[in-house]
């Protein structure tokens, strides 16, 4: 699958994997290896690792390695290496273990109702102003509001219903399908901006959640 961003700005292509798995009995995650080039002056072509929640189309983007955010990244005036993308393939392999590893473990702790509003507060925070008091933490944004709203509703549900899992996974569908202004915008974030950030913290911060279940 191929496509592009800002208007033709970010050329992008989804190469799938063969590696892939299933979990609670029909939740299946594919991995695919997602190329970027960039028609920006200054910027390299880069490649990562993005596994697919099939059932509702949730995205994550990670790095291929645990120290630089791109493993593979390449100037438009070099000539491309194929060496490069297979040892990027195999370490895509390992990254894909590891994700399902993280996926079993969230299925299996459950959350409450409290910790729940604390994990949604702490993934989508909020100050509100107070003349005299000055910032205020308000108990829940209106992005963590609508979380709630959807995490039984949300594309997926029934698979591993009331664990970190589904809590998690709540996040992606936001970020992916609910926040932004627009698809391109939802996209472009999702995968190289702000919401693939806030992915990466709302999946360290379920684990967390889970490990304190």
């Amino acid at each position: 699958t191929a496509g592009s961003l800002k208007g033709g700005q970010v050329v992008w292509a989804l190469a799938k994997v063969k590696e892939s798995f299933e979990l609670f009995k029909g939740d299946r995650v594919e991995s695919f290896l997602l190329f970027t080039n960039p028609h920006r002056f200054g910027q390299s072509m880069d490649l990562r690792f993005t596994p697919i929640r099939v059932v509702c189309n949730n995205t994550m983007s990670v790095a291929l390695n645990g120290v630089a955010e791109r493993y593979y990244k390449q100037s438009h005036r070099s000539e491309f290496d194929p060496a490069q993308v297979k040892e990027a393939l195999g370490i895509a392999t390992d990254k894909l273990a590891k994700y399902k590893e993280m996926a079993q473990f969230l299925g299996a702790k459950r959350y409450t109702e409290e910790k729940l509003k604390e994990y949604f507060s702490g993934v989508f925070p909020v100050l509100a102003y107070d003349k005299e008091k000055g910032p205020q933490r308000k108990e829940l944004s209106k992005s963590a509001t609508r979380a709630l709203e959807v995490i039984d509703t949300q594309p997926g549900a029934e698979f591993a219903q009331g664990t970190w899992w589904q809590s998690f996974n709540a996040v992606t569908y936001m970020t992916d399908h609910i926040l932004g202004r627009n698809d391109d915008n939802r996209l472009a974030s999702a995968w190289y901006g702000q919401n693939k950030t806030l992915k990466t913290k709302a999946l360290e911060l379920a684990i967390e959640y889970a490990d304190a279940a």
